[in-house]
This record gives C-alpha cells, sequence and structure tokens, in this order.
C-alpha cells in the first residue's frame, strides 16, 4: 500500500496538496516547498532536495500531526494558490504569439537536467534542455518534451583514498522519482510497442511537471519485454554503438507515436542533438498514413517543421552506426512503412553509399532549420557540415545560431534572488528583460559586495561538509575529517574549476607549474582558493588520469588547506559552486567548446570569468566584464600553445584578478572588482539566459517553422508534392544547365543562361562576390533559342563587375536552398 494509499484510508485532509506541490518540478527553482521539506524531513532533504522523495519516506503519523497544525496547513495552501495562480497567468507568448499558427512544440533530448530529484542527465546536453524546457515554462512557451527514463542514469562519481575515480550505478527507483505513470481515462497505464528484430519491445510511459510544460519519459523496462530488452534504458551513454542505436530508436519513434497516442499534433519537432533524428522518419510516416502521400511528399511537408539543434564541434561526436546495424533495425521499417527502398533511407544519413549512417545527416536532411549553440559554434558547424553541400561557399552552408542560456532562477543564490527580487522584481525572468540592465547598475556598491561576502561564506561552509562526508565515505581518520573545518577561507579570493574531465577541456592546464600555482595559493597576503570538481567518462582513461593528478597535487600538504576536489559532480554541487565563487575558469581547446554553459551561471550570483575565447565567451568578453585566454585563432593540440596559455593564466591571475580582488578602499571594499560584477550582471546576465535563448527560437524558428508546416500540409500535402515534382524536375535537368555570353557594360551586367526544360521561375541567378550578393532580374528569353534566357543586375559602383561571379540556383517560394536544393552552378 502506497503512502497516498494510506492517507486517502486515514482521511488525512491536505495531503493532495503536497503531492501535488512535490510532483510539479517548479519547486526546483522557486523554492516553494523548501520550508515543507525541512519540516517533514530535514536531514534527508538536504542530502536529495527531492520534495517527493521526502514526502515518500514521511510517516503517516508525522503527516498527520503537521496538517493538523494551522500553520503548516495554511502554508500547504498559500504555496498551492500562489503555484495555480502562476501557473494560469497571461505569458510572454500568449501576450505576444496568441495569434500565430504555433500550438506545440515537441523538444526531443536523450537527457534533461532539471532537479536532482530526477537524475536522468550527464552533463551539458541535459542542462541546456533542461533550462530551456523551464524558460519554456515562465514564458508560456507550447513546448511539451520527450526523453527517456533511465533506470540507473549517467555514473555517480566516487574518489578512493588512491585519488582514483570508481564508477557506481544506482538504481533509480520510480517510486522515489517526481514522476507519475501516464494512465488513458480508462486508468490503463498506456504502453506503447516497436517492433525490433524478432521481438516486440513494450515502452512504459511517464509524465513529468515542469510548471506548465510537461515532460514525458520512455523506459523499456516492461515486463512483457525480452529480458535483453529490459535494460536498453537502463543507462545513460553506456553500452556499445547497439544498444545506442535502441535508445535513440526509442526516443525518436517511440517519442513521436507517444504524442500520435495523446492525440497531440505539434507543428514543430526540436531535435536537441541528432540522437533523437529517428522522429524525421516517424513523424513522415505519420503524415503518410494521415494522407496517404509517398514519402517523399510526407517528408516535404513535415521537415519544414523540424528544427536541428546540434551541440557537437567535431566529427566524431555525431553518433553513426553500420549500414549493416541500420538494416537490422531500419531495414523492413523502410520498406513496409515508409514504402522506399532501404537504399534510400539508407542515404538520408550517407555522404557516400559506402559510409557508416550518420544521425547529424539524417537531421540536417530531414529538417527545415539548423542551428548551432552559440555563433562561433555555427562558424564550425557549417565548416563540419560543408560537405553535404558541395560547391557552396562555407558561409553559405545553412546553419544559423543561437547562443545558448541558461535558467537565471534555477541558479541564483536566495541573497542573490533578493538583491535581484529588490532592483527588478519578482517577475523579472517572465517576458522581455531589456529593462533589466539599468535597473542592475542602480545597486549600491555595498549592497553587491554584502552579496558576495555572504555567497563565499555560505560555498566554504557547503565545501567543509560536504568534504567532510567525501573523506568518511573514502575511510579517513576522525583528526582528517576533523581537520576539514580550517579548510577554506570565506573572505579568500575563491576561484572554480568544474566540468567533465577530457582532455580538450585542458582541466591540468592550472598545474602546468605546480610550483608556481603553489605560490599562487598560499601567499599569506593575497590568499587565493581552488574549489574543483569533474567527471571522467569511464572509458577515459586520460580523462581519469587528469583526475588522480589533481589529486596528488591536492595531497602536497602545502596545498591541503587551500584546494579541495568534490567528488560526484551533480547539480546540488553545481549549484553551490556557481553561487559561491569569486571567479570561474574555463580553459577548453578552441573551437571545441560548442558553446558552455557553467560559466554562464555564475553571472547571476556575481561571478566573474576567466575563460578560453571560445564558445559563448567568445561573443560575451569585453575587459570591463572578465578576462580571457587566447587569441581567438585555433592552435590544435600543439604543446607549446597549451605552455604559453598556462603562463598567461598564471599572468592573469598574479598581475590583474588577484590584485584586483585585494585592492581594497577605505570600507574594505574591492571598487574595481566590484565594477566588473555591476557590468557582468547587468549586461552578460540577460544576454546569456534561458529567458532570451527560448524568445529567439520562439521568434527565429518556431513561428517560421510553424507556419510552413500549416502551408505544406494543407489540402492533403498539396504544396508539399509541387515541391517533390520540382525537386524532380531540377534534378533531371541540371546537368544540362548552362552560361551563355556575359556582358558588363557601365556598371550593369547582363548574362545568358540555358535552362533545358526548366522554366526560368524554377531558378535564379545571382551575381556573387564575398562581399555582397545580388539576385538578377529575368529579362526574357534570347531569340530564335529554345531555352536561352537573359537576367541582368546593376552592379554598385563601389563593386567592380569583375569581381562577381554569376551563378544559378534552384528556387521554389518557401523553399529553402540549399538545405532542400543544394545544387548549384557557377559560371566558369
Amino acid at each position: 500500500m502506497t503512502l497516498h494509499d494510506i492517507c486517502q484510508k486515514a482521511n488525512i485532509k491536505g495531503f493532495d496538496s503536497l503531492e501535488d506541490l512535490a510532483l510539479n518540478l517548479r519547486s526546483s527553482w522557486n523554492h516553494s516547498t523548501d520550508a515543507i521539506c525541512r519540516q517533514l524531513d530535514p536531514e534527508l532533504w538536504e542530502l536529495t532536495r527531492n520534495p517527493w522523495a521526502v514526502l515518500q519516506t514521511v510517516s503517516k503519523d508525522k503527516l498527520t500531526s503537521l496538517l493538523a497544525d494551522r500553520k503548516f496547513s495554511a502554508l500547504v495552501e498559500t504555496l498551492v494558490k500562489a503555484r495555480s495562480d502562476a501557473l494560469n497567468a497571461p505569458s510572454w507568448f500568449q501576450e505576444n504569439h496568441a495569434q500565430s499558427p504555433l500550438s506545440c512544440i515537441a523538444y526531443f533530448s536523450m537527457e534533461y537536467m532539471l532537479s536532482e530529484a530526477l537524475p536522468i542527465y550527464s552533463g551539458g546536453l541535459g542542462n541546456v534542455a533542461g533550462d530551456q524546457l523551464k524558460a519554456a515554462s515562465d514564458l508560456g512557451a507550447p513546448v511539451v518534451a520527450i526523453g527517456l527514463l533511465y533506470a540507473q542514469g549517467y555514473f555517480r562519481q566516487f574518489i578512493d583514498k588512491n585519488g582514483n575515480q570508481q564508477e557506481l550505478y544506482p538504481y533509480n527507483d520510480p517510486g522515489q522519482l517526481p514522476i507519475r505513470p501516464l494512465r488513458l481515462p480508462n486508468g490503463e497505464w498506456l504502453r506503447l510497442k516497436i517492433d525490433l528484430p524478432g521481438w516486440s519491445l513494450w515502452l512504459r510511459t511517464w509524465e513529468v511537471k515542469v510548471g506548465r510544460r510537461t515532460l514525458y519519459l520512455l523506459d523499456s523496462n516492461d515486463v512483457a519485454n525480452f529480458p535483453g530488452h529490459r535494460g536498453i534504458t537502463s543507462e545513460l551513454y553506456g553500452g556499445d554503438r547497439e544498444l545506442r542505436l535502441k535508445q535513440e530508436l526509442v526516443l525518436g519513434i517511440g517519442g513521436w507515436r507517444l504524442l500520435t497516442a495523446l492525440g497531440i499534433q505539434p507543428e514543430v519537432c526540436h531535435m536537441n542533438e541528432g540522437h533523437a533524428a529517428f522522429v524525421v522518419l516517424e513523424r513522415a510516416f505519420g503524415f503518410m498514413q494521415k494522407t496517404k502521400q509517398p514519402f517523399e511528399v510526407a517528408l516535404a511537408a513535415t521537415r519544414i517543421g523540424n528544427l536541428f539543434t546540434t551541440h557537437t564541434a567535431e566529427p566524431a561526436g555525431f553518433d553513426q552506426f553500420s549500414p549493416d546495424l541500420i538494416w537490422k533495425y531500419l531495414g523492413k521499417y523502410a520498406e513496409n512503412k515508409l514504402g522506399i527502398p532501404f537504399e534510400r533511407l539508407l542515404s538520408l544519413g550517407q555522404l557516400n553509399s559506402n559510409d557508416d549512417f550518420n544521425m547529424a545527416y539524417l537531421a540536417i536532411r530531414g529538417s527545415g532549420f539548423v542551428n548551432g549553440v552559440s555563433q562561433l559554434h555555427g562558424v564550425v558547424s557549417r565548416h563540419l557540415f560543408s560537405n553535404l553541400f558541395p560547391r557552396f561557399p562555407e558561409e553559405e552552408v545553412p546553419v544559423g545560431s543561437v547562443t545558448n542560456g541558461v535558467h537565471m532562477p534555477t541558479w541564483d543564490s536566495s541573497v542573490s534572488d533578493d538583491l535581484w527580487t529588490k532592483s527588478c522584481g519578482k517577475g523579472r525572468w517572465l517576458g522581455k528583460t531589456e529593462d533589466l540592465e539599468s535597473k542592475i547598475r542602480a545597486v549600491p556598491d555595498t549592497e553587491i559586495w554584502q552579496m558576495r561576502n555572504e555567497s563565499r561564506a555560505s560555498l566554504v561552509n557547503y565545501t567543509r561538509a560536504r568534504l567532510a562526508r567525501q573523506l568518511g565515505a573514502r575511510g579517513a581518520s576522525v583528526d582528517e575529517i576533523e581537520r576539514t573545518k580550517s579548510f577554506l577561507n570565506p573572505n579568500a579570493l575563491t576561484l572554480g574549476f568544474a566540468r567533465r574531465f577530457a582532455a580538450y577541456k585542458r582541466p591540468d592546464l592550472l598545474l602546468a607549474d605546480e610550483e608556481r600555482l603553489l605560490r599562487i595559493l598560499t601567499n599569506k597576503d593575497r590568499p587565493v582558493q581552488l574549489i574543483i570538481a569533474g567527471k571522467a567518462h569511464p572509458a577515459d582513461g586520460e580523462g581519469h588520469a587528469l583526475i588522480k593528478r589533481w589529486m596528488q597535487f591536492i595531497c602536497r600538504p602545502e596545498a591541503r588547506s587551500s584546494v579541495v576536489f568534490l567528488s560526484d559532480y551533480d547539480m546540488i554541487l553545481t549549484e553551490q559552486l556557481v553561487q559561491g565563487v569569486d571567479l570561474w575558469i574555463n580553459t577548453p581547446r578552441r573551437p571545441w567548446e560548442a558553446s558552455g554553459t557553467s560559466g554562464m551561471k555564475v553571472l547571476v550570483n556575481g561571478g566573474l570569468n576567466l575563460s578560453e575565447l571560445d564558445g559563448w565567451w567568445a561573443e560575451a568578453y569585453t575587459p570591463d566584464v572578465g578576462w580571457a585566454l587566447g587569441d581567438r585563432k585555433e592552435h590544435g593540440e600543439d604543446p607549446s600553445w597549451d605552455r604559453a596559455e598556462a603562463n598567461t593564466l598564471y599572468d592573469l591571475l598574479e598581475n590583474e584578478v588577484i590584485p584586483e580582488f585585494y585592492t581594497w578602499d577605505a570600507r574594505m571594499m574591492p571598487m574595481a572588482w566590484i565594477a566588473k560584477i555591476r557590468e557582468s550582471m547587468a549586461r552578460l546576465t540577460p544576454q546569456f539566459s534561458s529567458n532570451r535563448t527560448v524568445r529567439e527560437y520562439v521568434e527565429k524558428f518556431y513561428l517560421p517553422a510553424a507556419e510552413g508546416y500549416r502551408k505544406r500540409s494543407e489540402n492533403n500535402g498539396a504544396l508539399a508534392k509541387k515541391i517533390v515534382d520540382w525537386q524532380s524536375r531540377v534534378e533531371q535537368n541540371w546537368g544540362k544547365l548552362g552560361f551563355g555570353e556575359v556582358k558588363i557594360e557601365n556598371g550593369r551586367c547582363e548574362v545568358q543562361v540555358y535552362l533545358n526544360d526548366l522554366d526560368p521561375q524554377d531558378v535564379k541567378v545571382e551575381l556573387y562576390s564575398k562581399a555582397l550578393t545580388k539576385e538578377m532580374k529575368y529579362q526574357g528569353k534570347i531569340p530564335n533559342t529554345r531555352d536561352g534566357h537573359i537576367y541582368s543586375a546593376e552592379v554598385p559602383a563601389e563593386n567592380p563587375a569583375s569581381s562577381f561571379t554569376p551563378r544559378i540556383l534552384p528556387h521554389f517560394p518557401g523553399v529553402a536552398t540549399p538545405l532542400e536544393g543544394a545544387q548549384i552552378l557557377w559560371q566558369r
């Protein structure tokens, strides 16, 4: 019997309200249930930050006693009403886009970092997905999210007494997670079936409430499944390539079928990385069933409503599968459901016929929009995908960018929240944020510095307590554990470095000269302390060695009290770090940090950044908001460059960062440091919030995607059929197109082209130069020719005609070139 059943049987009034509060993850960022949980079980609450687990663990007697207390029950009802009022209040989306054709966006992601109460994340990708889902709730953007429920999730980290990382895989008990089975109106648990070779795979479904929004999760641990299939969703990023393929089939195909079973019909499908790309096929199949159109028409109709966001900065980062493996799981699907030869399906994920199947290629060829996650990453991605668009200039490869942001209410401390609320109001992240900058600039110096001092002291206390538990688990002596009470100084400059321990992130850059680092850390007049955290992938031996090197350094007697490595880098630890550190350090090799979000989280708390000019920092950095490494160029894995940057890092710390922090005025305040804090908070916090990110996605991608899908899908895909006919006509004739005479006179360029059986409306003719591209106007047919046509354009005086090259491209209104028509012909 569950606690719910017990309370219902005992007629305990108020329990349903507690359940509703505990099951909505909105409490993880507005902290509405914190006070309740501390009364129910303070120790369990501090360890888990899981309201649902606390509620499931408490006794009936304690619940009865508390709910009988007028003060406690009044608090519960007040919170229930406040939540209802907030979730039903008019939203930014309603106020700005209520009349648009956009009613639903389906967001697919392999992982979500929403709360430590739901550990189904690894790191950055999940961080982006979780923070954007929270912002969608704040702004009222009509997002429904799809993911997987992992029985074990990502591994938990333990550092043994020798400094070695050990991986642990605790079981995620669904009864202790803030999720509920997704049930049909008749009470039946909604289960889905996918055909796999030899066996049917049954998927259980769950729902998670995230403010106004819902996250639906799929898992394979159904009793009807073949034992080997029950573990498909056992572990995030674990297993071999075949297991990964099955997980991605569940996410993409199973996820879309779940939406169909629920009667949800999104106009827009957003793939957060290529893991979800199989949704392209299933969405097209659903359109085929509805309209009886063939696959190519269905793909043309639906792809305009698909958005692919790539987070990968190197080719090896994309998931790829052998053709044999794709045949094993999708051969019959292609022929029996999509009605296409298997080779056609395979071609959607290949560059050449013998290549492995690339999930990013499938996502691109099935989308109407593609974007990277920072301005620099957009440039990197255009280079990575340039081979899909041969003969196009790299800057015209169809990949845009939306720079990531973080959900500021999730990452701000209580003292930071108080400061922002006092200056900018409680609803500051619920709509437009353009007025926040001027309001933060008006905050007095004393209030900013008080916030920083309180936040740093809180981090020091947390670090001591967590380190004591960590040492105890490692078998340390009582004396060793007792000494942690004197570690760190609540008034010293505190540096934070926390991320995945991988070689390209260079987590050992600070260790390039250990003696110099020790001198920086042990200066009695200007003390500096460093808190480190991070995990290495279980299969990454180099990453394990990097952790061990830090642990060996920390064991040096001179470093022991001023350098701490906190194990098991999770969301709770992240919150404490980004709230308390004075300076966040990030040292990746450019351009391998697609965006990076850890440094964004310190902004709202008055922390500063010292980072490589990569990812988001490449567009955020100016000298008045922080410090930077690098020359905005790529140097690969050059050891001499690493040594040079290590020296630059030490120089910055010794000559700029530390002196600025310790140069105090008569009021004992570092005014230059505070000026940087104010500028960083005012200018960067709104710019790199997920509020801005989601609003940008809505207006830049979601709205045009929804409008495009509406046009292409109406009348059973009539427009999509015309597009397919046009694409076929272009493909058949393109090899026979050619240029004739080119005349340049008095700033006017005239070009003759021969279009074979294409009409002038099927193409456009342009004059191209790196500085400017001009579309040419159609002037009519060349006399006495069957397929000759004349185009002309005026050339600006400042751009000589000789700098332009004529070219022909496919053209159809509303079709994205070269994403949906990658042919191009240059005049030689």
